[in-house]
Order: C-alpha cells, then structure tokens, then sequence
C-alpha cells in the first residue's frame, strides 16, 4: 500500500476537512488498483468509537468492498497474543479503595481537608494516578521534585500523594486501565521490533496528546507498511513557527503543540508530513488566517510581518458569521432560529459547544417549532427521573423526614406507579394541605396515622407510607453493601406502591444506566468499607452525576447538537460554534491540588493548559468547515463575559488589515449575526398589555362582612383589599411548606409559657422566680419547637429579659392580679348589626375593682401615637370591657391597657386610654365599619400601610407592582 521506506510516514487532513470521510476517501484511492483483498489486510486503528462507527457508515455507504480490520487503540490488548495481560481493575474499585485510605488520613490529620471533600479528593487523587501511569510517571519522580520554595503545600501533598504508591506499585494482577493500557503498548512495540507486521497498519485520528498514545504513535510510524494520520494539521504554518513550540511551558495551548511534539519524537521535519488526499480543504484562505490568527503568543508579532501578504480575505469571511448577543437568551433564540431555517431547506446543521447551559436553551427554543436536535451528549443520569428518584431515596437514610422530602418523594413519577396512581396523587393532595395547615413541620408514624384517621385514609396507602417513609434516618456508619441493599429495596417499595404490583423504576433507557450503577456499585461494595448515610447519599449523586442517558424519542436526521469530542468525527454542511466566551469555550483549567505547572513538567506530566491546547485545535478545525458561525453573549447573567481568545485572536488580525479589507470583513460578518439577532428580537416582541389599575372593588353590601376579629380593625384601615379578599371572596393564603421557626410560631410559644408560668403563680406568688420561669419556658419549647438551634435561640432571648419582666411582674400583682386567661369577647355595634369578637391575652383586676388588659408581643410593640390611629385592638378591647363584652366578666371600667413586648428587650407600652376615651373609640369604629357597608365604598388595595416594602397577603391578587401607591383607586362595582 505504501513505498518501502526508512523514515517515519507520515499524512495528515488539513483542518476544516471532514476527517472520517477524507479517511474513507483515501483509502479507497490508495487500494483502487490493488486486489479486493488488499483492504481487508489493512489494520486501521483510530482512537475512539464514534469514530470506527462513523468509518463503518461510510464504508457501508459503498461503493461495497471488503472492509478493513478496525479496532480501537485500547482494544489493543484484547488479541489472542496479549491475552496473558490480567484485564484492568475496575475504575468504582480504585475510587472505593482511595476514599477509604484518605478517609482514614483525615481521621488522623483533620487539619489536612475537610471532610466534605473526601470524594472530591479522591476522584482528584484517582486522576493523577491514571496520568502518572499513562505517562509512566514513577512516585519516585514525584518525591525527588525541588519543592524548597513551597515546603508547606508540599508536605500536607505528600501525604495524600504517598497513598498513591501502593496503587502504582500494587504488582500485575491489580492494574488500573492506564496502566494496564501502557503495558499492553510496550510489549506490543517489545513484539513488533523483533517481529514487524508487513501488513499496513495505520493509525488515524490521534493528535498524541497522552504518553502511552503517543509512543504507540511513534512506533506504528516506523513500521514498514505503519502510517500516522493526523486530524487538523496545519500545512500553512511556516517553520520557524513550528521551532517555536518546542517549549512547553508557553506553547502547550496552541493548537499544533501537539504534532511538533510528535515530530520531535520520529525526528521529522514539518515539510516531511503529506497529504492524506489531494481533496483541498472547504476554504483554503480561511485556513490561512485562522493559522495566522492562532500564532503562539510570543510570536505575534508574525502578525506585522505575514499579514500584509494575507489575501482572499473576502472569500475566507464570505460564510463566517459572527453573533455578539446580549445575553446567553439572545444567542441561544438566534442559533435556533438559523437551525431551524437548516431544517426547512435540507442542510445539515450543528451546534458544538461544551457549554450545556446554551445547548439546554436552544432545545428549549427549537421546542417551539417542535424540532428535536440530536444532542450527543444527552442528559446527565442524575438529572433523569430514576436518578432524582434514588438520590431522594438516599437522602431518607440521611436525614430527618421534613414535609417537603415527604411529598418531593410522594409526587416524583416514579413513586407509587405500579397501580392505582391516581387514587395514590389523590391522597398526595389531601396530606399536602393537610401538613400546609396542621403540620407537623417532621411528619412520623403518629401524625401520619392521625391525619389518616381524621381524613378517612385507605388503610392500606397509609401503612405502605408509614412503614417505607419514616424512621429511615439512620446514625453511624454501615458497610457499604448495606447501603446499597437498603436503597434497591427501599426503592423498589416505594416505586411498587401499596397495591403489590412492581413499578417502572427500572424500566426504559434511563432506568436500564441507574441499575446498572447500582449493580457495578453492589458488586464493588466490599471495597467500599464502611460510611455514614451522608458520605453514601455523596457518593451516589457523584456515580450518577459520571453517567449520562440518552433520549430514545426520533430526533430530527439534521439538526445535531455536540460536544467538542463529537465534532472531531462528524461533518455537517453549516457548523455553529457557540459560547464563545473565556471559561466556557476554552473551559478555564480546573484547580490542581497536588503539583503545580512548573513541577507537572519537571515531572513529566501533562499540563493544565493540555486541554486549552485540544480545545484550540478543536476551534481550528470547526472554523475551517464550508459555514460556520462564531457566537457568543457579551454579557452573562451577572456580568460581561471575555471573549474566547481565539475569536479575540481573529477579529483583532481582521481589524489590523485595512490594507486587504478586513475590517470591512469583519464589518460584514457582524451585520450577518445582527440581522438573525434582530429577528430572533420579533420572536421576544409580545403585545403590550396595560398594567392593571389599582384596585378597589365594591362587593353588593350582602356579601361584605358582618364580623371581624379585633385584630383584624387594624387590616381594615391599612389595607381593606385584604379584608376584601378574606371574607368576601373567601380566600386564604397558602401556609408554606417548608415549615421554619419563624415569627408567628415564637408568638405561639411564647404567650403559652407567658400563660401557663403566670396561671401556675396566680396562687403562689412564691412561684414568680427566674428558675420556675425558663423551666417552664424550656419545657415547652421542647414540646412545641422541633428546630433545636431555635429552641436554644429562644431560650436563651427569654434568659436575657426574664429579670426585667419578674420585675414588671411584681409590681403588677402589687396592684391586683389575673382573673382571666385567653379571654373571650364579642360586642355587636348597633344599629349596624355588625359584630367585633376577640381574645383577650390576659386580664387582671387591681385593688379597686379596674380591670387591667395585657397583650403579649413578641415583635415591637405598636406606639401610643400608632395605636390612636391604626393599630387599635387595646383600644377597642377597653371599650368592649366597658360595655360587657368579656365573657363571663360584667361591665368594668378599665384603667389600663398595655403591650407587653418580649422581643429582644423587654418593653411596655400603654395604650392612650385617657385621649382616647371608650365613647370616642366606639364613635370611630362605628363610623368605619358604616363606611364599608355603604354601596360606594371600596375596599381599597394597600391604602395606609406603615411601609412600603410590607408585604401582604393579597398582594399578588391586587397586581402590587403594576401599581404603586401614587396611583389613584379605581372602583370597581361587582354584582
């Protein structure tokens, strides 16, 4: 197939040119005049499985032939001659092992990483093992590194990287797949040099970015019928350029660092490397600038030099387009809209980009027009509804049962559909608003089983609740194989429901990849050793966050979406390359814990700019295809965004050639992107719909209320509309819920330890001590509070006033003391027949016979000047005294009425009962509440409320916030 040769062959596919096709091509150019047989004695070795699937397809395209032998570079060892090499252990195996040894070296050396970032440790630690062994990095390299300048950093390094020499010296039979790949390619080449296959072997697609790749690269080159064929290489780059890659440290981003460094290996010179195929790449020019654009940083200054002599730039631009969006929303609505004019003509289309927040936008914009991309990348298996549903299943074992886990589970899909599914979602809906309006905030065995007794509950649905969702948390640690028998079976019930039929856990695709973990995870377990609920939920979040689920719906034949990886062996008629921004396309090096850039390379190892280098030749390859667009957002959700260097690269070498008319070209290529952004805009464009009015309806008189509480006077003068939406529309806000410690349930507690401590000393004064009070107070704060924080908070609030209000105490039944807790009172206004009841916190009576009224408050109590105009209730309450209103108590003249305030300090307040006299209460209120039993009276949205910012319960209903308290009312009359 080849001339017979010394030196290393050598071809490559120039960038922009669809690799696996041009592959194909050549293959059948060079074999058209040979045997049919000739082909099939080809070995051809490409590097991942996409790629030997895409080959497969065009060969079946045909014309038909006898097919090459096509293997993967890591199926290498799977030969009759290597089979004596133990297979690789699995990855789960070595990531259990590590997290057990660094578990055990946090337990002795906490100060060395937290805990949480076990997992992240050890995945991180697992990586550096794999590249060491793929490099044939040896852990005496590691420790013989001058570190001096970083002894610190280094020794709390060492620690964790010590534990990595058992695994790379751990002996044959344990192999991790790097290594085990490494020693497969040494005695592969150990093999070929004494006895070389005469057969043509050629290996394609690589660039030899990992060690063992790279020596196998090199010996494949110097067989006799061996040849290399590179992807993207880049004929355009003049020579004294590629010496200039020669030093890592500054040239391992660029997109060629790679093969000068192969070149370097087989001692070859640029000029040595052929073509693949006479076939020209799509855009010859654009290849050129996109070389120049892409020159190493210490040698722009080529720029200067080459660029005056760089032509064609019209037709290197012609099919670039370049979107500079607003926002990641504006780029996502215009690379859907050119992808959906590709669908109506025919075109094959791509989007690539690593970027998967872009790519979710725009199948969510292509939704519209009901077209289905075909994203390679799929869905992250911790995403899917199997995967929400066995993460939630985990955190049962970890933490307390709350409301909100109870029905996340409850209405998960999943949960409960092997029968009855409906009657099972009726119940869900009945115990939601149940524990919305009665709790408790942590459901168990007794609250459920009450609730199902108050609401007549199936039997049967409340037994398989009871029995598969509380008393799930469970303390210390267990081995993992526990866990994860626990979690299938536990699982499995609740999928199953209380009808005994199995569910669809494990049913279709998504299903199908989470037992399949679950089963590498039980096979694997006893490797795990043992760990707490909260390390095994960690744990299976990150093995089900590693997988990824493919949707089986028909997507549409044209429209793909990929990943950079994807790219590399797909070819489409337009490709646009999205997300354009520094950290997202490159993706900014991730943090490297152990070694730092200087001692990766005296080490031998790769370095974090590796994967800037690949992203780079991935650009350069894309950017060569015949239409390619170039997107990107300048601004993110929070702040400008930095364009990827490689643009800034070419608009920058554009906009320095006025000579040859690339700022025109450029110009140009961004009037194309605006014109798709202006009518991606008419896609955002609604209708203008006028806010709505302030509102202030009026009800026919029959319906409005004739009864309200005391406390509710004061909603009727700051905000009417609230007390129009309660009585007359009968609505009620929705308790949250996830229940919390809040402000209203502190109110509760506290006016029962107020009642209760003061009902327990109406007859023993002696009781009235700072230690019967926080016992009292304790004791029912641990009945009534399930948030322990919030119990010691509370406690600890009462311990800080107790002194003070003691004190207060004293004096008060120095002068009389309580006759009634919790009072009741209802007095009806006449001649309206409307009437205001209420309770009473407290009542006491002095010496001569007064009453005395107290009201606990736990917030800021309202001040004498608030009362006289708002907030009225003890007003109001005097007056009903006065009249008789308290139940069981005759009409009494009060002589004083106070907020007692048991906030963060103790406070009281009077209420002004001698400017404001009974008679003039009882004037004012009669006067207001005949107001709003006229006809022509409305009941005003937020007419007087004390701030701004307060929030009310029927806000949303008003429309707040399409109106402010500048605009006028509009009455509305309602029948």
């Amino acid at each position: 197939m080849f001339e017979p040769s010394s030196a290393p062959r050598v071809f490559a596919v120039p960038p922009g040119a669809d690799f696996p096709k041009a592959l194909v091509h050549g293959l059948r150019n060079r074999n058209a005049d040979c045997p049919p047989e000739a082909l099939a004695r080809v070995h051809l070795v490409v590097n991942t499985r996409r790629m030997a699937r895409r080959v497969r397809d065009l060969f079946d395209q045909g014309p038909a032939c006898l097919l090459p032998r096509l293997s993967l570079v890591t199926d290498l060892g799977e030969s009759v001659d290597l089979a004596q090499i133990p297979p690789a252990i699995p990855p789960l195996r070595r990531r259990l092992e590590l997290t057990q040894l660094i578990a055990k070296l946090l337990e002795q050396q906490p100060d060395l990483a937290a805990r949480s970032s076990l997992f992240d440790l050890s995945d991180s630690l697992a990586a550096l093992i794999d590249e060491m062994q793929g490099e044939g990095v040896s852990p005496d390299a590691i420790r013989q590194l001058d570190v001096s300048d970083m002894s610190g950093h280094w020794a709390r390094a060492q620690a964790f990287i010590g534990i990595a020499d058992h695994f790379i010296d751990s002996g044959p039979d344990t192999l991790d797949a790097q290594a085990r790949q490494r020693l497969v390619v040494e005695n592969l080449i150990d093999r070929w040099q004494g006895d070389p296959p005469q057969h043509p072997v050629i290996l394609a697609g690589s660039t030899g970015s990992r060690g063992t790749t790279l020596m196998l690269m090199e010996a494949v080159a110097r067989l006799p019928q061996g040849a290399l064929i590179l992807p993207g290489y880049d004929f355009d780059q003049p020579d004294h350029v590629w010496r200039g890659l020669d030093d890592a440290l500054a040239s391992e981003d660029h997109p060629q660092y790679r093969f000068r460094k192969l070149m370097n290996q087989l001692e070859m010179q640029p000029d040595q490397v052929m073509h693949w195929t006479n076939d020209w790449p799509p855009s010859p020019a654009r290849n050129r600038l996109i070389s120049l654009a892409l020159r190493p940083a210490p040698i722009t200054d080529a720029w200067m030099s080459e660029g005056p002599r760089l032509t064609e730039l019209d037709s290197a631009t012609n099919d670039l387009t370049l979107v500079e969006a607003q926002s990641p929303r504006a780029e996502a609505l215009a690379i859907a809209l050119r992808l959906r004019q590709a669908a109506e003509t025919g075109q094959t289309a791509a989007l690539i980009t690593p970027d998967r927040m872009l790519t979710r936008q725009v199948s969510a914009a292509l939704d519209r027009w009901n077209i289905l991309p075909d994203d390679s990348a799929g869905l992250p298996l911790q995403l899917s509804p199997p995967g929400r549903f066995l993460r939630h299943v985990a955190g049962l074992f970890a933490r307390r049962l709350d409301g909100e886990a109870l029905l996340t589970l409850l209405k998960n899909p999943l949960c409960h559909d092997g029968g009855d599914r409906g009657g099972h979602l009726l119940h869900t809906r009945d115990l939601e608003l149940d524990l919305r309006r009665h709790g408790p905030p942590f459901p168990d065995s007794a609250s459920l089983t009450a609730f199902a007794i108050r609401k007549e509950m199936p039997e049967g649905w409340i037994q398989w609740l009871t029995r598969h969702f509380c008393d799930q948390q469970m303390a210390g640690e267990r081995p993992l194989s526990d866990w994860v028998a626990r979690l299938r079976t536990l699982a499995e019930a609740i999928s199953a429901g209380s009808v005994g039929e199995s569910g669809t856990l494990w049913d279709k695709n998504a299903g199908q990849n989470a037992l399949t973990v679950l089963a590498g995870l039980e096979a694997e377990a006893q490797h795990g050793g043992p760990m707490t609920a909260y390390d095994f939920a960690d744990l299976l979040g990150a093995l089900l966050a590693g997988e990824e689920v493919r949707d089986r719906d028909a997507p549409h034949p044209h429209i793909m979406i990929w990943g950079t990886l994807e790219a590399r062996v797909q070819g489409a008629d337009l490709l646009i390359l999205g997300g354009l921004n520094e950290g997202s396309w490159p993706e900014a090096a991730s943090p490297d814990p152990w070694l730092n850039r200087q001692m990766r390379d005296k080490a031998g190892l790769l370095l974090p700019e590796r994967r800037i280098g690949l992203s780079a030749h991935d650009f350069q390859q894309a950017v060569g295809a015949p239409e390619v667009w170039l997107t990107r957002a300048t601004r993110s959700d929070d702040a400008e965004t930095v364009p990827s260097r490689w643009l800034n690269r070419l608009t920058n070498l554009l906009q320095g050639l006025p000579g040859q008319g690339g700022p025109d070209a450029l110009s140009d290529m961004r009037k194309r992107g605006q014109q798709w952004l202006r009518w991606s805009e008419q896609l955002e464009v609604a209708p203008r719909i006028d806010p709505a009015p302030r509102p202030s309806p009026r009800p026919p008189v029959p319906t409005r209320p004739r009864r309200l509480s005391v406390t509710e006077i004061k909603r009727l003068i700051r905000d009417p509309y609230a007390i129009y939406a309660k009585h007359v529309l009968r609505l009620k806000p929705l308790d949250p819920l996830v229940q919390a410690p809040d402000a209203l349930l502190r109110g509760i507690v506290i006016h029962e330890i107020l009642e209760h401590f003061v009902k327990d000393s109406v007859l023993d004064m002696a009781l009235l001590t700072r230690e019967n009070f926080l016992k009292r107070a304790e004791s029912l704060l641990d009945q009534h509070v399930a948030w322990p924080t919030a119990r010691k908070l509370w406690l600890a609030r009462l311990e800080c006033i107790a002194d003070d209000f003691l004190n207060a105490e004293t004096a008060r039944r120095g002068d009389g003391g309580p006759v009634a807790f919790e009072a009741a009172m209802k007095l009806v206004l006449s001649p309206l027949d409307f009437t205001i009841a209420g309770r009473a916190d407290r009542i006491d009576r002095n010496s001569r016979g007064a009453l005395r009224i107290v009201d606990y408050k736990t917030g800021t109590p309202p001040t004498e000047s608030q009362q006289a105009k708002f907030d009225k209730q003890l007003l109001i309450e005097a007056a009903m005294a006065e009249q008789g209103g308290i139940e069981g108590i005759d009409p009494t003249s009060v002589a004083e009425a106070v907020f007692i305030g048991m906030g963060g300090t103790y406070k009281e307040v009077p209420a002004p009962l001698v400017k404001e006299p009974s008679e003039k209460v009882l004037a004012e209120l009669k006067e207001l509440i005949s107001s709003y039993l006229e006809p022509d009276q409305g009941f005003s949205s937020r007419r007087m409320l004390h701030k701004d910012t307060d929030i009310g319960d029927y806000d949303h209903l008003a429309r707040f916030g399409e109106w402010d308290r500048t605009d006028e009312t509009t009455p509305e009359d309602l029948t």
